[in-house]
This record gives structure tokens, C-alpha cells and sequence, in this order.
């Protein structure tokens, strides 16, 4: 039914357990990049990682530092890895975490926790998780994320225009992986072979900034697979400004393939699995991203900077602090861990 190589099947429990930080090298920017010292005006984009109610029973609690960060953004973009509906349809899955469900209340009080109104909040569907609940939990996802105002992309190839103040963004999304057959996923999940071949060379018309969110590379990996940076290669090549992946549920270095900036991976926004996930997987970040609304640059990106922070166990529920807070020698090693995959980026970039 998947289409994941064997070879992912079997290395997935270790690197759950324990995920790697191999395939480090040259090449990755710093966790923050001011790339145009003088501009103006500019339209301020925040990315978000995964989003789940998996092992969390009650939304989440949020440090009034990220609350802020995420309430002076334009735009906030995320992964709604979870189907949104009323009851699981797959309940033995469901329950086991295997398979992915949240309510429409656990997501608006989540929001509301993080300051995330609707209205500014654009979700991608194209991820493995979206049919866990079959394809009428599929059609209530997409009809509740209506109904509360939510855009969506990912359920085609196409580019979806959103326009704020002087600058016209052009988003979409796709997905490697599935966890249902082909024909679950055709017609309604946008598949990556298949945005590649839609896409032609015609994907930047019209828009001063195409961002992508790619479901992709390997879980629990730090560092991008080199199949996931040849995509990247591609995406640069189709006319796609930033790139935003989601999928390794660990955060992963950010890239520059010529002036295109990728962000391979953000971890989790909310977690996924366990209630008790092993600490690396509980480190997650919120991309923050200004792009340029001068009339000379506009759709540049000024400049960006990744909020790292950490997800906590509060009874049923989790609490989001800044990694900079967490106490103790948890908050040593999760520091630890942060510059092991940022603190040997290339160097001659103003910060």
C-alpha cells in the first residue's frame, strides 16, 4: 500500500529511537541570514513544522515569546498531518498512533494558543498521513479546514496565488511518500513525480515569490538525503524561490541552491507518535521569513532566521518553550543537538 523502499521499512524503529546525525557536510547557511542589509517594506512569512493531535489529548500550551512571533506574521504556513474529523474511522490505528486524527477543536484551540488566526493560515494536505481516516475522513478534513476559513494546498499541481500588500505569493506543495495505495491518492493528493511534470517552466508566472512544501526525504534523519537535495536542485530550476519541507520530524539544516533558499525540514509543530518521543524529535522550529516589497526587490527574501523551540510533556497536552529556556541538562543537550546541525554552516553570510 506505501511506497516507502524496504530499506526505510527497517531502519525506522532505530532512527525513532535514536535519530541520525549522519551525512553532514559543506554547503548549509547558519540558523539566521540577512541576505538584503537595506530594504524597506517587506511581508513577514512564518513556517510551522508538522501539525497532530497524536498522543495529545488537549491543545497545547505555547511561551508568550512564540505566541508573539507567530501573531506578527503576515502569512503562517504548515503541514496538517493529522485528518480533521469528528471520530477516527480507523480506530485501532488510530488509537496504537499508527494513523493520524484530530478534532476541529483540538486545531482551533491550538491556534488559538499560538495566535494563529484562520484567515493567515494556509495548510498543505499533500502528506502520507491525509487518508488515514479513508477517503471520507479526507473530505471532512477538507470541509472542515473550509469552514473555518483555513486555505489548503497540496490537492493539486496547481499554484495558489494569495496576494499581501504590494507582494503576489505563489504556494504549493506535494508529497513523496503515501500510506495508501495509488489510487487512494490520485486525484486528490498532489504526488511529487507529478507536480515535477505539471509544473513545465511556467510555475514563477505571475508571482513575485513561489513557495513550495515538500512532504520528502527520510524520518528522523537530521541532514537531507542526497535524492532530497537533487529535488531541491529541481524545484530551484522550475522557478521555486523558498522551499519548505516537512516529513524527517527532526529539524534539519537550511540550503541555498542558487538564489533559492530551502529549508529541508522543521520537525514537528505539534507531535506525532508518542506521547514520550525521544528528545531529539521534541526539538522543532519556526521559520520566519521577510520578503521584500520594495519596488527594486520585491519578492526577494530580506532575510530569515529560525526560532528553535522544544515540546514538553503537561499531562495531556504539551507546552512549547524556546529551546534558549529549557532547563537542566535536557536543555543542554537539545542545545547541543541545535548546533550540531547549524553551527557548522558555510561561513560569509551577514547574520
Amino acid at each position: 500500500m506505501s511506497n516507502y523502499p524496504f530499506s526505510y521499512k527497517i531502519s525506522w524503529p532505530a532512527r525513532f529511537v535514536k535519530p541520525s546525525l549522519r551525512g553532514a557536510g559543506a554547503g548549509y547557511l547558519p540558523d539566521q541570514v540577512r541576505f538584503l542589509p537595506q530594504h524597506g517594506q517587506s511581508v513577514r512569512l512564518a513556517f510551522v513544522g508538522d501539525i497532530s493531535a497524536v498522543a495529545n489529548r488537549r491543545p497545547p500550551v505555547f511561551d508568550r515569546e512564540l505566541v508573539a512571533l507567530l501573531g506578527a506574521a503576515d502569512l503562517v504556513v504548515g503541514n496538517c498531518e493529522s485528518p480533521v474529523v469528528a471520530s477516527p474511522s480507523a480506530r485501532l490505528g488510530t488509537r496504537l498512533g499508527t494513523h493520524h486524527a484530530m478534532t476541529r477543536g483540538f486545531l482551533q484551540g491550538a491556534l488559538a494558543a499560538a495566535a494563529i488566526a484562520p484567515s493567515r493560515l494556509v495548510l498543505s494536505l499533500a502528506n502520507n498521513h491525509v487518508l488515514d481516516q479513508g477517503i471520507a475522513g479526507f473530505e471532512a478534513t477538507k470541509a472542515a479546514l473550509d469552514e473555518l476559513g483555513i486555505a489548503t494546498i497540496g490537492t493539486t499541481t496547481s499554484v495558489t496565488m494569495r496576494t499581501i500588500g504590494p507582494v503576489t505569493l505563489g504556494l504549493c506543495a506535494f508529497t513523496q511518500w503515501r500510506n495508501a495505495p495509488a489510487s487512494a491518492f490520485a486525484g486528490r493528493v498532489a504526488m511529487a513525480d507529478e507536480f515535477v511534470a505539471a509544473a513545465g517552466n511556467g510555475l514563477a508566472d505571475g508571482t513575485d515569490l513561489v513557495c513550495a512544501v515538500p512532504h520528502w526525504d527520510w524520518e528522523f534523519r537530521h541532514f537531507p538525503r542526497p535524492d532530497t537535495r537533487d529535488r531541491a536542485r529541481r524545484l530551484a530550476e522550475l522557478g521555486v524561490g523558498l522551499v519548505v519541507g516537512h516529513h524527517a520530524h527532526v529539524v534539519q539544516p537550511i540550503g541555498r541552491v542558487g538564489d533559492t533558499l530551502v529549508a529541508y525540514g522543521l520537525g514537528d509543530f505539534l507531535g506525532t507518535a508518542l506521547a514520550r518521543q525521544p528528545w531529539p524529535g521534541r526539538i522543532g522550529a519556526i521559520l520566519i521569513v521577510d520578503v521584500s516589497a520594495d519596488a527594486a526587490t520585491r519578492g526577494q527574501i530580506a532575510s530569515y532566521r529560525m526560532a528553535p523551540f522544544m515540546r514538553q510533556r503537561d499531562g495531556e497536552r504539551e507546552k512549547m518553550v524556546p529551546l534558549d529556556k529549557v532547563a537542566g541538562e535536557l536543555g543542554t543537550k537539545a542545545r547541543a543537538r541545535w548546533q550540531a546541525v547549524y553551527g557548522a554552516a558555510s561561513p560569509g553570510f551577514t547574520s
